[in-house]
C-alpha cells in the first residue's frame, strides 16, 4: 500500500470528481497527480479546535491557528478582532496573520472559508502578551525519606492530550522530587506525582504513584493518547501497591512498602494502569509485562538494569493507536504492545529478546535511552525502532545492526532525495561506531564513524539552508554532516533539542532555556526564556516542546524557576509556509507522546520539513 504521507505523490482535490473529492476533504482517499483515486488507511487523530494564539510584539500581534487534517485542501481563513474582520482578502498561503498596531489585549477569532462560504467563529485566541503564557501550577507538599532526607518538588516532563473532549489540548505534568535518582544511584526518593491541568491552570486531578514507584528519568514513562477513540485522551503508566488515582482510590495494598535499605524496589507486584483523562480514575489495571523475575538476570544484582523502562504509542494496525510498554535495553529487552478498547486491556503481542524466536540473533543489548515510532518499511503500519534494532508492527524482530546501546536517536524523513524514512543514532560503547546513519527499512548502515568514546549526544535536523536535507552532528564530532556522511561545516553551539521557531522551514537549535539560529560562522540568539529553568540536569531539556498551539511551528514549555507556573512560548515570527497542524501527522503526534521517555528527544514528522521542501502533504486521518 502506498504510504499515505509520502510527499513525492501530490495530493489534490478536484471538484469535478464529485464524491471522490468529498472523500479527499474528509481524509479518506488519496489522489495521485493523475487524478486517480487510491485507497489509503485513515488514522485516528484528535478532534481539535483551531488552537488560535495571539503573540504580542512591539508592533502588533501575530495571530496564528491550526490547519486541521480534516480541513479541505483549499480552505482559506478570515481573521476577526472583536467581531470585525481585519484582513482585506482571505488568508490562503499560510495560517498566520500579523495585525499591525494592535494592542496586546486584542481579542481574535478565525473563521474558515470553504468553497466560498465563511464558517462560524473559532475559539478565542489565547493571548501571549509578553511573548509567553503562564499556566499556574501547584507543587505537591514535600516530605522526608525514611533515612531523614528532606525533599521538595520540581515540575518535570509533560505531555499533552484532550483530556475532557472539548477540542483543546490539556497538559499532563510529572512532578519529580528533588531527590529523584538515576537507576545507578542508591537512596530513597519521594513519590512521583502526576497532574492533569487545563491551559487556564485548572487542575483536573492529581495521581500519586506511591512509595513503590521510584522517582527518576527511567522509572515513569507516561503515555497520553486517545487509545479507545472516545474523543478523550487516556493516561497509561506503570503503577504499584499504594498508587492513588485521581479520585483517591488506591491500587493494590495501601500499606505495602517494598523499598529495600538502598531505596530500590526489587520485590512486590508491578502493574500497568490506564487512567481516565478527565477524572484521573484508574479504569483498568493488569500485571506489568514483563515481570521483573530474577533481578540479576537483567545484568546486575542491585537493581539498575531491571528497572529501565521505555514507552510509546504506535499505529500497529495502520489505523488506531496501541500502547507500547518496554523493559530493559542493556541486556534482555522486552516490548509489550497493548490495545485499550471498551474499557479493557488486550495484549497484542510481546517481543522478548530471550525468546526462542529471537535468542542468539543479536537483538539483546541493543536498546537506547529512548525509542522511535514510524512506518519504516512503508506498509502503512508503524514499527518500533528500539536503539540498534527494530520490531515490526506484528511483534517480530525486523532487523538489528548489533551496534549496541546509545543515548540519542532520530527517525524521520531526513533525506528528501529518497523515498522513506532515515535513522541517525549515536553509540555509548567505546567499541562501537560513534555515529550511524541507517536505512530503517532493513537496518542497512549507510555510513558510520569510527568508535571513539561514550558519545552521549546526537541530533538530526535541517538547521542550515546550505545543504539539501537534514544535517547530523554529535558530541564527539567537530562538524555537521550530510546524508552521505560528508562534512559540511562547523558544529552548532548545542547538541540537544530542535524547534521550528522562525518564519522559514529550517529548524532551530533548542538548548537549555534558549533558541538559536545556526549560522556558518556563529549562531544567532532568537529567544532567551525569562525566569525559567530547564529540566533533567545536564540534559537541559524543556518540560515539553512541539506544535501544540497556533500554526505548525513549535511551542516550548519551561517551568518557572519557582515551580509556580509552566511558561509557554510561541513564535512571534510571520511565515509564508503553510503546513497542516503537525498534531495531525500521526508520526509527529506519537513522537510528541514519547518525548518524555527516559532521555527526551524532539519529535519528527513523517515528511521532510526544511529548505527547498515541496508543498507539505496532507494527512489521511479521521477524528472519533
Amino acid at each position: 500500500m502506498q504510504h499515505p504521507y509520502k510527499h513525492r505523490r501530490r495530493r489534490v482535490v478536484l471538484s469535478a470528481l464529485g464524491a471522490t473529492a468529498t472523500l479527499v476533504a474528509a481524509g479518506l482517499t488519496t489522489l495521485t497527480g493523475t487524478g486517480t483515486a487510491e485507497a489509503a488507511t485513515a488514522r485516528q487523530v484528535e478532534a481539535l479546535d483551531r488552537g488560535v494564539v495571539s503573540v504580542h510584539t512591539g508592533s502588533g500581534n501575530l495571530v496564528s491557528w491550526r490547519w486541521l487534517g480534516t480541513d479541505p485542501d483549499n480552505v482559506s481563513f478570515n481573521v476577526y478582532r472583536a467581531g470585525t474582520k481585519v484582513n482585506s482578502t482571505p488568508v490562503t498561503g499560510s495560517t498566520n496573520y500579523f495585525h499591525s498596531g494592535a494592542p496586546e489585549q486584542a481579542d481574535y477569532t478565525v473563521r474558515a472559508v470553504v468553497n466560498g462560504t465563511e464558517q462560524g467563529d473559532s475559539v478565542h485566541a489565547i493571548q501571549f502578551r509578553a511573548g509567553y503564557k503562564d499556566v499556574p501550577i501547584s507543587p505537591p507538599a514535600g516530605g522526608t525519606t525514611p533515612d531523614g532526607v528532606a525533599y521538595t518538588y520540581e515540575a518535570n516532563d509533560a505531555s499533552v492530550g484532550d483530556l475532557d473532549g472539548d477540542g483543546a489540548l490539556d497538559i499532563v505534568l510529572k512532578w519529580q522530587p528533588t531527590n529523584a535518582k538515576d537507576n545507578s544511584q542508591s537512596g530513597y526518593t519521594g513519590n512521583t506525582i502526576v497532574d492533569g491541568i487545563k491551559l487556564d491552570g485548572t487542575r483536573l486531578w492529581r495521581i500519586d504513584l506511591g512509595r513503590n514507584i521510584r522517582s527518576g528519568a527511567h522509572y515513569t514513562q507516561f503515555q497520553v493518547y486517545d487509545y479507545d477513540g472516545d474523543g478523550k485522551a487516556e493516561i497509561a503508566m506503570k503503577t504499584a501497591d499504594g498508587t492513588r488515582d485521581g479520585t483517591g482510590a488506591v491500587i493494590g495494598s495501601s500499606s505495602a512498602d517494598h523499598r529495600n535499605s538502598s531505596g530500590y524496589i526489587l520485590s512486590g507486584p508491578e502493574f500497568l494502569t490506564m487512567f481516565n483523562g478527565q477524572t484521573g480514575k484508574a479504569m483498568g489495571t493488569v500485571d506489568y509485562v514483563p515481570a521483573r523475575g530474577t533481578v540479576s538476570s537483567w545484568g546486575d544484582s542491585y537493581g539498575n538494569r531491571v528497572d529501565r523502562f521505555l514507552a510509546g504509542t504506535a499505529y500497529l494496525d495502520g489505523s488506531r493507536p496501541s500502547l507500547i510498554m518496554a523493559r530493559g535495553y542493556y541486556t534482555r529487552s522486552v516490548i509489550a504492545a497493548w490495545d485499550w478498547r471498551n474499557g479493557t486491556f488486550t495484549r497484542r503481542w510481546t517481543f522478548d529478546t530471550n525468546s526462542s524466536t529471537n535468542s542468539g540473533k543479536g537483538f539483546d543489548g541493543q536498546g537506547s535511552h529512548s525509542l522511535s515510532v514510524g512506518d519504516v518499511d512503508n506498509d502503512g503500519k508503524d514499527e518500533i525502532v528500539y536503539g540498534s534494532m527494530a520490531v515490526d508492527d506484528n511483534g517480530y524482530g525486523l532487523w538489528t545492526t548489533k551496534t549496541g546501546h546509545g543515548d540519542a536517536q532520530h527517525l524521520g524523513d531526513l533525506d528528501p532525495s529518497r523515498t522513506g524514512l532515515e535513522y541517525f543514532k549515536v553509540s555509548e560503547s567505546t567499541s562501537q561506531p560513534a555515529e550511524l546513519y541507517i536505512n530503517p527499512a532493513n537496518g542497512t548502515v549507510n555510513w558510520k564513524l569510527a568508535a571513539c568514546c561514550d558519545n552521549g549526544r546526537g541530533v538530526a535536523g535541517d538547521i542550515w539552508a546550505g545543504n539539501d536535507g537534514a544535517e547530523v552532528w554529535s558530541a564527539s564530532d567537530s562538524s555537521i554532516r550530510d546524508e552521505a556522511g560528508a562534512t559540511k561545516g562547523r558544529e552548532p553551539s548545542s547538541v540537544n533539542f530542535l524547534s521550528w521557531w522562525d518564519g522559514d522551514p529550517v529548524r532551530e537549535l533548542l538548548d537549555g532555556t534558549r533558541i538559536d539560529k545556526y549560522g556558518t560562522s556563529s549562531d544567532t540568539r532568537l529567544l532567551t526564556g525569562s525566569g525559567v529553568s530547564s529540566n533533567n540536569g545536564t540534559k537541559a531539556t524543556p518540560v515539553l516542546s512541539g506544535d501544540i498551539l497556533g500554526d505548525w511551528r513549535e511551542e516550548v514549555i519551561w517551568r518557572t524557576s519557582g515551580n509556580t507556573a509552566l511558561r509557554i512560548y510561541s513564535t512571534p515570527y510571520e511565515t509564508n509556509t503553510k503546513i497542516t497542524s503537525l498534531l495531525h501527522d500521526p508520526m509527529y503526534r506519537t513522537g510528541l507522546a514519547w518525548q518524555n521517555t527516559a532521555y527526551n528527544q524532539p519529535p519528527h514528522p513523517s515528511f521532510f520539513i526544511g529548505n527547498g521542501m515541496p508543498s507539505a502533504p496532507r494527512p489521511t486521518v479521521y477524528t472519533p
